[in-house]
């Protein structure tokens, strides 16, 4: 089991939740866009947000940034030791920073000085893109894990522990191997996430292998989905990640692969349906089923489904059918038997 580490308001480690985080792509400078779209993603269910700080114009952003945003905020900080000592000045609740690339000694003791005295973990580790060269003989799962661990020797001869490390690379099982290294060697909580992913199904893809096969290893204290594009969309993913292994409460949408017997557009349902369980964050398992036929046999150990044919819809709780409406009462009648279900569950 992992340490605890207090990241502003939010511990991770030991037996706390799984925490999501994500970085927000606007610039930094752009106070109000920013502060937005941190609410945004805090709004879709992310805990830690991080953002880049690559000036002293986007230290002035940061001062308002943190004062209007209640979630922790993480600043990214690259070579210059003062950025990320006037980070910490400004409120930032973790600062991610790698020694190594930050310069002499005496400039990473000063990072840590500040941190310490003002109680703010650092988060280090590498990328396959940054393997320090005196690893590259070594495997290159192995050369990832040793090139983070080097960061961590560094701050720990500093006398500094508050840590947080991450090791990701773009390749799956680099990930996997690197991290699952890492874990063996020291009790430092691991942020986790397949680097670069990519866009779209692929990175989907080898965003929940790469995480869910960590995290099922008991591997992993907060989680991170790197794709490009809307931010918003990293999170969405990573909920669905964690409710799959049972370590998020809320609905999961389970739908049929359709086939000739389907009268309903399934995929069409099931986003309109995934859509109107927002907010919701009981446990719950939904179907959507694509005919009468057997759908709603196969549905049966959903808590509450709907199927349909061309002109009806029918839903039913566990396997059994409690009413059939027409189409364009769907939504109504679902609500109406799901609040009854939900206050049945809560007595």
């Amino acid at each position: 089991m992992s340490r605890i580490i207090k990241i502003g308001n939010v511990e991770i480690g030991g037996n706390n939740p799984i925490v999501i985080q994500s970085m927000t792509n606007t610039k930094t400078a752009d106070v109000n866009a920013t502060i937005s779209q941190i609410r945004a993603l805090s709004s879709a269910g992310c805990g830690i947000v991080r953002v880049s700080v690559p000036d002293f114009e986007s230290i002035k952003s940061l001062k308002e940034i943190v004062k209007n945003v209640k979630i922790p905020i993480v600043a990214d900080i690259h070579f210059d030791y003062r950025l990320a000592i006037e980070s910490i000045k400004a409120g930032a609740s973790k600062i991610r920073i790698n020694p190594g690339n930050i310069g002499a000694d005496w400039k990473v003791r000063e990072v840590v000085r500040v941190a310490k005295e003002y109680g703010v973990p650092i988060r280090v580790g590498a990328n396959s893109g940054s393997i320090k060269k005196g690893y590259t003989h070594l495997q290159k799962a192995e050369a990832l894990a040793e090139s983070a661990l080097e960061e961590v020797r560094i701050l720990e001869s500093m006398g500094f522990d508050r840590i947080v490390i991450s090791a990701k690379s773009s390749s799956v099982m680099e990930t996997i191997e690197a991290n699952v290294y890492i874990h063996s060697k020291v009790d430092y909580p691991l942020h986790i996430g397949v680097t670069e992913a990519g866009v779209g199904e692929s990175a989907i893809v080898k965003s929940s292998i790469g995480i869910g096969a960590l995290l099922i290893k008991g591997i992993g204290d907060t989680i991170r989905v790197s794709m490009a594009g809307d931010p918003i969309k990293e999170v969405l993913i990573a909920k669905e990640i964690l409710k799959s292994l049972g370590k998020l409460k809320g609905p999961q949408v389970i739908a049929c692969p359709t086939c000739a017997r389907t009268e309903i557009e399934v995929e069409v349902l099931a986003k309109e349906v995934t859509e109107w369980l927002e907010g919701i964050d009981e446990e719950l398992t939904v179907a959507v089923m694509g005919c009468v036929v057997n759908g709603i046999g196969e549905g049966k150990h959903a808590d509450i489904g709907v199927t349909g044919t061309k002109d009806q819809a029918v839903i039913f709780i566990k396997g059994k059918i409690v009413e059939q409406v027409e189409k364009g009462k769907l939504k109504e009648r679902f609500f109406f038997h799901l609040e009854n279900l939900l206050g049945r569950k809560k007595t």
